[in-house]
């Protein structure tokens, strides 16, 4: 009498019968299928020992349930994502969730790279310089109102310039008669000290410091000889066509102070009223 052969679930017997073989033991087909087949995340149905079986993270599918939720286009040999347990093919989910650049209106593809500012989205390659056209990528950027430039471009089209170099302000200058300059270029027209931060004054419409002003221009204080400018609150005395800064104006023969007191002239000299009677 031949040995049994039997399927170790049902025990019938496998003579002449597919059978699979599982740990040492023989199972006929509808028996290993029931007991160690996956189910099919989609359909729910057992997925057969002779079927494709596909599987994500711990579901697992017939090869023709593996599918994009939306499209239904199948998922077994494409690139796919999963959103909220759903499976979407590339497309559908760029068109669901993914942005659009602003510049070309195409799909901005997950895991390229892109510039996102103000709530917008670009394609690295589309965020250029309205001015240029040249890639802004990393760089600094100047937004104006829907337009983006490079600073260079920016600069060269809107920032000031220097009324004496001609060159841009990027930033900081002197406003002199509501025209800009660069620090380093207000200096006094005579001798090219820098004049921010100085007192100054202009004559003709050029800028001076108060000591080339005073050397150039300013009346000479008849005894000292310096310039008498006015600045700072200086005060001084006028007399015919000389001019004194007011510490000077004293009596030439006893020096006392003149300002606010009488005096008398004698040809070069001023004299107080005493010096004066005892000629």
């Amino acid at each position: 009498m031949a040995d049994r052969f039997d399927c170790d679930n049902c025990k019938e017997s496998l003579y002449g019968r597919k059978y699979i073989q599982s740990d040492d033991s023989p199972y006929c087909i509808p028996c290993y299928d029931s007991l160690f087949s996956n189910t099919c995340d989609e359909c729910k149905e057992l997925i057969g020992h002779d079927a494709r079986e596909l599987f994500y993270e711990d579901r697992h599918y017939h090869e023709h349930c593996f599918r994009c939720f939306r499209c239904d286009r199948s998922l077994a040999d494409e690139p796919f994502t999963s959103q909220d347990d759903a499976l979407l093919c590339n497309d559908c989910y760029c068109n669901e969730f993914s942005s659009k650049c602003v510049a070309c209106d195409k799909i901005v593809m997950p895991g390229t790279r892109k510039l996102e500012y103000a709530g917008s989205t670009w394609h690295e390659g589309c965020f250029i310089c309205h001015s240029c056209e040249q890639p802004i990528g990393s760089k600094s950027f100047i937004p104006d109102k829907d337009e983006h430039y490079c600073v260079p471009c920016y600069e060269d089209k809107f920032a000031p310039r220097c009324t004496r170099c001609k060159k841009t302000l990027a930033k900081g200058g002197v406003t002199y008669r509501d025209e800009p300059w660069h620090k380093e270029c207000f200096v006094c027209t005579s001798c090219k000290t820098q004049l921010a931060g100085q007192h100054f004054t202009s004559r003709d419409d050029s800028p001076y410091c108060l000591k080339c002003f005073g050397n150039l221009y300013a009346k000479k204080c008849e005894a000292c000889t310096k310039p008498i400018t006015g600045f700072g609150g200086g005060k001084y005395v006028s007399f015919e066509d000389r001019q004194w800064h007011q510490p000077c104006f004293t009596c030439s023969q006893c020096s006392i102070s003149l300002v606010g007191a009488g005096f008398f002239p004698e040809g070069d000299k001023i004299l107080c009223r005493d010096c004066h009677s005892s000629l």
